[in-house]
């Protein structure tokens, strides 16, 4: 359908003429950053249906359509309830704790998902410290009493929730903020008590940002891999997996891969259409939030608790426990290794970051401003590779990527008579690559709800005075942008920080990141030594997130 879309616009008269060279460079970027989703598409149309796709499309397949589905069903009702609630009330109420929860509501998106499930089956377990409580408390012994066991999908479902619900939690208290002002005190002057206003006026206004929000944390869990496979839940993405590094079945991977591509698909249609055709725009110049209403007594007592109950689910438990058993066990190769563990963290975080953002500015903006639709299906064709699992795009990279670098190693040898090596897949530029295939959408998705801000007046305005595309762009969308800038480049950063499949497959040799030495002690079994890198981990992604709150803080109070 997209491929029929593309010639279809390319047919129409007068085509190239209207293609600006804005479009051209943006157009060019979307189809690098495409490469690796056309190798694994061409992977599964050359490949033929195998042995292993016939195999599990008879005997598992029922299953991962099954948990998957339950999978998104759950994850994303409970990120939109949490998230929304949470949002609606530290941004348009006033209760204790709440400047405190305005910006600490965002730290889960700072604990991997895996790592999170590693903690809580070390605490829930049968030996762990819960059930040794219990047991001790009431004097129980093992058969007398039921537990629920969190290796479950429930208990995938619920570790998905508690990470992931900042996601609909951040964007959707960013529009509580900047259109409550105006049309709040309206409804309030309408005689509209607080509820009315929530159902009538807020909600339908932060709906984009809400299923903005969840569609990316359901393309987070589409592409979990840590967590899934450690509870045992059979999805398409672990059937991925199974099928390329246990089967050897690149084709079979690729056909599940597709699958996987078709739920993404459903995801970003089903987010287009909640969004529907609204527009909102704030034409005033006015940001501060109306005056927060004052909670007292059940009220306070309710708005606390509907905060800190996911607070302390998703940070608060598994941060303690690590430190728990940093502290009493701890890692004996904690030391000038973790340095340089941070450091080669965060410099792929950080160049990665900068390009996802330089690059969905330009995708987001050419959309925007182009006068055919190719851009804008370029770009829902981008946004596929965020559900992908970190591995199939590490694949899918590879593929292109080493073949042009023998390419270029064997060109450079016949010209000057020097073998360069491996130039790209030898060093990190593959790597970063790979992330900037892999969380492009966040970036995208943030640009592009920052960009749905901006009326269309402005543009014609901008245009009136003789500025071009690229002027506009400096002078009139950048400054507005930047809050949006600033908090898309951070959710990369702290993405690629938490990231392994990919830097597992793609690092280069003896070049390891936080991630990675997490993976390869908790995979042992050895969480207490893991404890001090999934801390680090924690902790890097923890200051830039408090940042992003901060500012959202400062910008309603200004």
């Amino acid at each position: 359908m997209q491929t029929t879309a593309f010639k279809a616009v390319a047919a129409r008269p007068g085509f190239a003429s209207r293609l600006s060279a804005f479009d051209g460079a943006a157009l060019a970027v979307a189809a690098l950053i495409a490469v690796p989703l056309l190798t694994i598409a061409a992977t599964l149309l050359l490949g033929g249906a195998s042995d292993t796709w016939h195999h599990l499309a008879s005997t598992v397949l029922r299953d991962y359509i099954a948990s998957t589905l339950v999978l998104c069903g759950g994850v994303a009702v409970g990120t939109i309830v949490i998230g929304t609630a949470a949002a609606w009330l530290v941004s348009m109420h006033d209760f204790p704790g709440r400047r405190m929860f305005e910006w600490a509501l965002v730290l889960p998106l700072a604990v991997p998902a895996y790592v999170m499930a590693y903690t809580y089956t070390d605490l829930l377990q049968f030996v762990g410290p819960v059930q040794t409580a219990l047991r001790e408390t009431f004097a129980l012994k093992p058969g007398q009493y039921w537990f629920p066991d969190i290796r479950t999908l429930g208990g995938a479902v619920l570790i998905f929730v508690f990470v992931f619900y900042p996601y609909v939690y951040l964007l959707a208290r960013v529009t509580f903020i900047e259109r409550a002002s105006g049309m709040l005190e309206v409804g309030r002057s309408l005689g509209l008590g607080p509820w009315r206003r929530f159902f009538h006026i807020s909600l339908p206004l932060a709906r984009p940002a809400i299923a903005a929000g969840a569609a990316m944390a359901l393309m987070e869990t589409l592409a979990d891999y840590g967590a899934v496979s450690y509870f045992g839940v059979q999805t398409f993405t672990t059937g991925i997996y199974r099928a390329w590094f246990s089967l050897g079945d690149r084709v079979a991977a690729a056909q599940l891969a597709a699958s996987l591509l078709g739920f993404v698909c459903l995801v970003l249609l089903l987010e287009r259409t909640t969004r529907g055709r609204a527009r909102f725009h704030d034409t005033s110049s006015r940001r501060t939030a109306a005056p927060g209403r004052r909670l007292s007594g059940l009220g306070a007592l309710a708005a606390v608790l509907v905060c800190a109950v996911p607070l302390t689910i998703g940070f608060l438990v598994p941060a303690g426990a690590l430190i728990h058993m940093a502290l009493t066990e701890g890692d004996a190769q904690f030391g000038s290794r973790f340095l340089l563990l941070a450091r080669n963290s965060f410099v792929l975080a950080t160049m990665a970051a900068l390009l996802a953002v330089g690059v969905a500015l330009l995708l987001a903006y050419a959309a925007r401003t182009a006068r055919h639709a190719l851009p804008g299906i370029a770009n829902r064709v981008v946004a596929l590779g965020y559900a992908l699992p970190g591995s199939v795009v590490a694949v899918g990279v590879l593929i292109p990527v080493t073949r042009l670098d023998t390419w270029l190693a064997s060109t450079l040898q016949s010209i000057s008579g020097w073998n360069p090596g491996l130039l790209l897949t030898g060093g990190i530029a593959a790597l970063v690559y790979a992330y900037l295939v892999r969380f492009l959408t966040i970036s995208l998705q943030t640009v592009e709800a920052g960009l749905a801000k901006v009326t269309r007046s402005m543009d014609d305005a901008a245009r009136s005075l003789g500025y071009s595309k690229e002027a506009t762009l400096v002078r009139v969308h950048l400054p507005i942008l930047r809050g949006s800038l600033l908090t898309a480049g951070l959710l990369v950063f702290v993405e690629i920080m938490k990231e392994l499949p990919a830097t597992l497959v793609m690092r280069p040799f003896n070049f390891d990141t936080l991630a990675t030495q997490v993976y390869t002690l908790a995979s042992d079994e050895r969480l207490a030594e893991a404890s001090t890198a999934a801390l680090a981990i924690v902790a890097v992604g923890v200051l830039p997130l408090i940042l992003i709150s901060r500012e959202i803080a400062r910008h309603q109070r200004r």
